[in-house]
């Protein structure tokens, strides 16, 4: 056995999948972002371009993507960036609510001082956003909040389920926190259960938790369900 050679093929592995890596995440950026569309297809060749790599990494890359349910193939036609149906998204807020109700329950039973605090900050950066207002920086916030809760919470494989299902209904929840009325409200429900985690009260804080998103949820439905009814009107226009 050529030791040598085994190790160089390690090393040439190691960087080839330190590579597609670092593709995976800048094509999540692009697709999170919506620099590509929901529905756009991938272009190998294009991407390979624009990221100065060869097609290996792209397609290493966008496997991963697929995993995660970025994107989808399509037998002889190539990679798409995911489109979720209505029934697909209203179903990740139901599993969103029922991963962040645990967290926030978990949470609640050993909130230090110095957490709470932190949660209040980004609720009065949350209501200076809105009171610009500034949906961009409000729905950052949001996401950092949440993000947030689920980092003092301390359960790894939570943070792993929750964040895929975060990615992979991002584009759709931006569109239902734009509304000033939204977002206060949204931050409304923020502040019950910062409330809750402080009292140390795990099963509000659960409930609150599970609330919002079910909130969110609806004031998601009734975006595109104004959506539609413009689009219809214009129609008949």
């Amino acid at each position: 056995m050529n030791t040598s050679s085994s190790a160089a093929d390690a090393i040439l592995s190691r960087r080839s999948q330190s590579l597609s890596g670092i593709v995976q995440r800048e094509l999540e950026r692009l697709i999170l972002s919506g620099e590509i569309a929901a529905g756009e297809r991938l272009n190998e060749q294009r991407l390979a371009a624009k990221l100065g790599v060869s097609r290996g990494p792209i397609r290493e890359a966008t496997r991963a993507l697929e995993s995660a349910g970025l994107v989808t193939v399509v037998a002889n036609q190539g990679v798409f960036v995911r489109q979720l149906d209505r029934d697909e998204a209203a179903e990740l807020y139901d599993m969103r609510a029922v991963v962040f109700g645990f967290a926030c329950a978990r949470l609640a039973e050993k909130a230090a001082p110095d957490q709470v605090a932190v949660l209040k900050g980004l609720i009065a950066e949350m209501d200076a956003a809105i009171g610009v207002p500034d949906p961009s920086r409000y729905y950052r916030l949001n996401l950092q909040f949440h993000d947030t809760i689920l980092a003092f919470a301390g359960h790894k494989r939570a943070v792993q389920i929750y964040d895929s299902l975060v990615k992979e209904a991002h584009l759709c929840r931006q569109r239902s926190l734009q509304p000033i009325a939204s977002m206060q409200e949204s931050n409304e429900e923020h502040r019950r259960m910062v409330a809750a985690i402080a009292a140390g009260n795990a099963v509000e804080a659960r409930r609150t938790a599970e609330a919002h998103h079910f909130g969110g949820k609806r004031r998601w439905q009734a975006t595109l369900d104004k959506e539609a009814t413009r689009t219809a009107d214009a129609a008949v226009a």
